[in-house]
């Protein structure tokens, strides 16, 4: 079940057939192997090429400072066209390409099935998405759902939304309080409860975001959350929103403009780029978040395990 029920983990040991250790020639680019500590600045410099895009990659790169594989199992899959790295992949619980395209897409993909291991999505750039997957499927249980066509938002100013004053830090004591909307938000927008096959992973998740001040919340005069947001990627550049959520009780009344111009203000605190990506079909998100201020820069797409 850990595939489907705890997709927020950095990384995690699934099971394997093996580790990549060995580089394999690639049928278009050039070598693939996994990358290790002195391949972090080339690493680094390939993420920084679109620090929107590939935020996930360069937050995970600040934090550990390496490239190197890490003890829960996660570990970046490099092409190289001589000593060159021209493309990557994150492999941990989840896949993340980073300048990923259609060449080397497929030999990536073809990479990764032969470890036999499991991963509950990809997400990313669709062209790489989808391009991993054209040859990760044939080795892959299939999935429940593939979304094609997520435009990628930013915002680089202030929005012309009054922001709504009641929005806040979470704070560690409103956990229990917090959680039920955050679950109710993940299975509206993935299609299963992140509690159904134990709830400790998730909420030690939620736990770990209002700790460290990237949990937004406002409350009604009962004690009832009427909107949340979590700034769930950070890097030094860009702030990734995420989780967003309105009470069912108070959709329709135009709140959430002004909740996501306060969440934008918020995560402009901690970097000067604004981003997030939504489904295409979510017609009442994307008005909302170009009345924020919001423009598409990319399109995104995930696959879902």
């Amino acid at each position: 079940m850990l595939a489907r029920v705890a997709p927020w983990l950095l990384s995690a040991k699934t099971g394997t057939a093996g580790r990549e250790t060995d580089g394999i020639r690639g049928s278009s680019s050039g070598a693939l192997r996994i990358l290790d500590h002195a391949d972090t600045a080339a690493l680094w410099a390939l993420a920084e090429a679109d620090p929107v895009a590939n935020i996930f990659v360069l937050s995970h790169l600040e934090t550990t400072r390496t490239a190197a594989p890490t003890a829960a199992g996660g570990r970046v899959v490099g092409v190289f066209d001589g000593d060159e790295l021209i493309a990557a992949c994150w492999a941990g619980v989840n896949l993340v390409p980073v300048g990923v395209d259609a060449d080397t897409g497929p030999e990536i993909g073809a990479f990764l099935a032969r470890s036999g291991r499991r991963y509950s999505s990809i997400f990313g750039p669709s062209e790489a998405v989808l391009s991993i997957w054209s040859q990760l499927q044939f080795s892959s249980p299939q999935p429940f759902d593939v979304r094609s066509d997520q435009p990628l938002l930013q915002m680089t100013g202030t929005s012309q939304v009054s922001p709504a004053p009641g929005l806040r830090y979470a704070q560690p004591a409103e956990l229990d309080v917090l959680l039920p909307a955050c679950a109710a938000m993940f299975e509206e927008e993935v299609g299963y409860s992140p509690v159904s096959g134990g709830s400790h992973h998730y909420r030690q998740r939620v736990k770990s975001l209002i700790a460290r001040q990237q949990s937004l919340v406002d409350f009604d005069a009962s004690g009832q959350v009427v909107f949340k947001a979590e700034l769930g990627t950070v890097s030094s550049s860009v702030v990734q929103i995420q989780g967003v959520w309105v009470n069912p009780s108070y959709r329709g009344r135009g709140l959430s403009a002004p909740y996501m111009s306060a969440v934008v203000e918020a995560a402009r605190q901690v970097a000067p780029v604004v981003s997030l990506y939504v489904n295409a079909y979510n017609a009442p998100a994307r008005a909302t978040y170009e009345t924020v201020g919001f423009e598409q820069v990319g399109t995104f797409a995930t696959i879902l395990f």
